[in-house]
């Protein structure tokens, strides 16, 4: 055995093996560097911190804002919840972990979140910032100006997924401000966080922080990250009673010592928290004013130019004397440039809706004749009558004042094909529908064939 021991060969495998052993020790054992932060969700005060805005690693922590970004899209009209998105060879070549998508598969917009926010999959992270800026570095220049409009003073994005990339960095400190937008600027999407598991199109996918969910008492979100360089983190809010706590923590040394810490620190924020206190929501991130080639996104180009003189259609029977209503031109110019100006403010989501108008209404660019009423009402909206009976559908919206400002918007892009018809928003129990009406039959499917070719959703609606 001593000569053995003293053999040149037998050292040399010996000190190989000892090598070869500590390269695949297994990962738990080894501690990217740590940082936390814990904060009262309802007022934004720092409860504890700890190399909170040292540069880190985020990994897939980082798909919070790839998911608040596709919030953002859907609320502003770019893209539908149910529009079918095109998978990339970028996107499908990601690696793991990822739902297993194929290039040049078709998915409903709803499944990639789904599963980017329950999963944390890499390629339906990639698909959703291609389907949003048309390519990986468009969508992460959004992603950095909105981080930017938020605050965070310390991050740069260079991906969607969080992957390991130089320059790919953020803090403790910012993450926790990403995850308090989250929740209070997308309140009916955050549910999302605390499913255990969810439909996401080709397969059912299970929560990557389903175990924190389960053991944390009022735990409800919200992501969880892990590469080799960034150690296991997560940032997670929890809920009890009027209080609410986020916490983010970086360089765990496995899925269970993250969880046990992030209780602690949890335990810690509820402890130093007010039972009261009162609610200050952060202000959400203004919209992303660049724009990209190869996007689906459908934005309103600017204020027209110029007034737009509405052709005057022929009807079977001439209109009554009190439905003839005489605008001058100039008239109409400053009540679209009014109406346009209101739908791109920054208005609440209760903002007030206008009230409906009559369906059977001509408008005529004339001089008014000396016994025209004083203040004559402006129309915005045409509808005729001739078998125009048939309406188009763009899409359910959870107020009626997204449906109008995607009703407003859809119509600037689509003038001409939609000219003549009545916007209209239905409630029902299920939303508010955006509709089209007062179109014939082939001009309902002119036009639906158009909104799809711009990536937007459409279906026709027939005569009731």
């Amino acid at each position: 055995m001593r000569r053995r021991m003293n053999n040149p060969v037998f050292s040399r495998l010996l000190i190989l093996s000892v090598m070869l052993f500590a390269a695949l020790a297994p990962i738990a054992g080894r501690a990217a560097p740590y940082a936390a932060m814990v904060m009262d969700a309802r007022t934004g005060e720092v409860l504890h911190s700890r190399n909170a805005d040292t540069q880190l690693h985020p990994a897939s922590l980082t798909k919070m804002m790839t998911l608040y970004i596709a919030f953002q899209a859907v609320e502003r009209g770019e893209i539908g919840l149910d529009d079918l998105v095109r998978i990339t060879p970028l996107a499908a070549n990601e690696p793991p972990s990822k739902l297993g998508l194929r290039a040049g598969q078709q998915i409903r917009f709803r499944y990639l979140i789904r599963a980017a926010a329950i999963k944390s999959a890499n390629d339906a992270a990639t698909a959703i910032g291609i389907a949003l800026e048309g390519n990986e570095a468009a969508f992460a220049r959004r992603m950095n100006a909105t981080a930017r409009a938020m605050g965070m003073t310390r991050t740069t994005f260079r991906n969607a997924h969080g992957l390991t990339e130089a320059g790919h960095m953020s803090t403790a400190r910012d993450m926790t401000i990403l995850g308090r937008h989250v929740i209070y600027d997308f309140p009916q999407y955050y549910n999302l966080f605390s499913r255990i598991e969810a439909d996401a199109g080709v397969r059912r996918v299970a929560h990557t922080n389903r175990r924190f969910l389960r053991d944390y008492r009022g735990a409800d979100g919200i992501k969880t990250g892990y590469t080799r360089a960034a150690g296991f983190n997560l940032t997670a809010s929890a809920e009890r009673g009027q209080e609410r706590i986020i916490v983010t923590m970086f360089g765990g040394s496995s899925t269970s010592a993250r969880n046990a810490r992030v209780a602690e620190l949890m335990d810690m924020g509820f402890a130093r928290a007010p039972s009261r206190a009162r609610l200050a929501r952060p202000a959400p991130a203004p919209a992303f004013a660049g724009g990209t080639s190869g996007a689906r996104n459908v934005r309103v180009s600017g204020l027209v130019s110029r007034s737009l003189r509405p052709r005057l259609r022929p009807t079977p029977e001439a209109a009554p004397a009190e439905e003839l209503i005489l605008v001058d031109a100039d008239v109409i110019e400053n009540a679209l440039t009014e109406v346009l100006q209101t739908a791109t403010a920054q208005a609440p989501a209760s903002a007030p809706v206008p009230p409906s108008r009559p369906d059977d209404v001509v408008l005529a660019a004339a001089k008014a004749p000396a016994t025209a009423p004083s203040e004559p009402e402006v129309i915005t909206r045409i509808s005729t009558s001739g078998g125009r009976h048939w309406g188009i559908n763009v899409g359910r919206y959870s107020s009626r004042y997204q449906a109008e400002r995607v009703l407003l918007r859809v119509a600037l892009n689509e003038m001409s094909t939609l000219d003549g018809s009545l916007r209209r928003v239905l409630q029902s129990p299920r939303g508010f529908d955006a509709n089209f009406m007062g179109l014939t039959r082939d001009g309902a499917e002119l036009a639906c064939a158009r909104l799809q070719a711009r990536g937007t959703s459409c279906f026709m609606i027939g005569p009731s």
